[in-house]
């Protein structure tokens, strides 16, 4: 049997299997057994309470979805009582997601969550940034490395650092993150879209614009982890448009150490099981002995590689 074990950082993982944040709910316990996960990611939660954008949130689009929900939030104080508690009753790793809106409210959050019962902490950089009119901290490697070095500061709790698909050049944006500190890169988040109903003529999402998520962004994905896997030495956590235990495998080649799995849930709630057996599966058919031997071992001509990578790093 092949070993499905993963490494992220000073983290050991059953198997390299996660939900995304915003994307699992404690309710997914009636469709799977938590206890097969690698780790259980909650949904994103602020310093201070937010209603979240207008509606409506959520538009089905070909091969994926957009959302714009506002991560919607009711404070620490409400979701350590209330929503942290029931994923801790489960024989696996708990990380907790935070957004804030600005590089402080990060670090004071982050410090406040560094709890012995968190076994990590997900900061959502690829959310706005007040302190730059909007622009989210993953955008620019300067309020990368501002953010990432203001919450190393004030906590020595693992925590990995969410970028943005939406940068123009994510290598240089996920280095600075690593100089700043951060143990691990999720890498990524939705990409900014918009859809209009062409009968009433007006945007399809309250907010206008949303994030798209779903297969129909996994080709991207996979690069900007394969150019983070070749620019930093932290591990890296691969998502976006994960369906079955192939695109999982597809990441890892990439140069993820684990994946996260979120639009594909909303189809399927027990599609990440389906996922960690259909790895071991791949494992025994392939002759895999240890599933962390796949980690960026995609197959390239070097030269030919090299070349492009200088060229996407010049054009982005």
């Amino acid at each position: 049997m092949a070993n499905l074990t993963a490494r992220v950082g000073d983290l050991i993982l059953r198997n390299p299997v996660m939900p995304a944040s915003g994307c699992f709910a404690i309710e997914y316990q009636e469709a799977l057994d938590l206890n097969r996960l690698g780790a259980l990611v909650v949904k994103s939660v602020s310093p201070t309470s937010r209603a979240g954008n207008p509606t409506p949130r959520v538009a089905d689009c070909y091969s994926g979805m957009l959302n714009s929900i506002g991560i919607p939030s009711k404070g620490l104080e409400y979701y350590c009582e209330n929503v942290l508690p029931p994923y801790l009753k489960f024989n696996t790793p708990v990380v907790v997601s935070i957004s804030a809106n600005t590089a402080d409210e990060f670090a004071e959050a982050c410090e406040e969550m560094s709890l012995p019962e968190v076994a990590a902490i997900e900061a959502n950089i690829s959310c706005p940034n007040l302190e730059a009119d909007g622009m989210a901290f993953a955008m620019m490697p300067d309020t990368t490395y501002k953010a990432v070095s203001a919450i190393r500061r004030r906590t020595n709790h693992p925590f990995w650092v969410k970028l943005t698909p939406n940068a123009s050049n994510i290598a240089a944006v996920a280095r600075a993150a690593e100089d700043a500190g951060a143990d691990a890169i999720v890498m990524g988040n939705t990409v900014l879209g918009m859809a209009i109903d062409v009968r009433t003529r007006k945007p399809k999402l309250g907010n206008v614009m949303g994030g798209l998520s779903g297969p129909a962004i996994k080709p991207i994905a996979v690069r900007l982890v394969h150019q983070c896997y070749r620019a930093v030495r932290i591990p890296i956590i691969g998502c976006g448009g994960i369906q079955t235990a192939e695109d999982a495998v597809e990441f890892m080649l990439a140069g993820a150490s684990a994946v996260q799995v979120g639009t594909a849930s909303f189809r399927d709630p027990g599609v990440m099981q389906k996922i960690i057996d259909g790895l071991e599966a791949y494992c025994t058919e392939m002759g895999v002995e240890s599933i962390r031997d796949l980690t960026g071992q995609v197959k390239l001509d070097r030269q030919l590689s090299d070349r492009w990578l200088r060229f996407a790093q010049q054009s982005g």
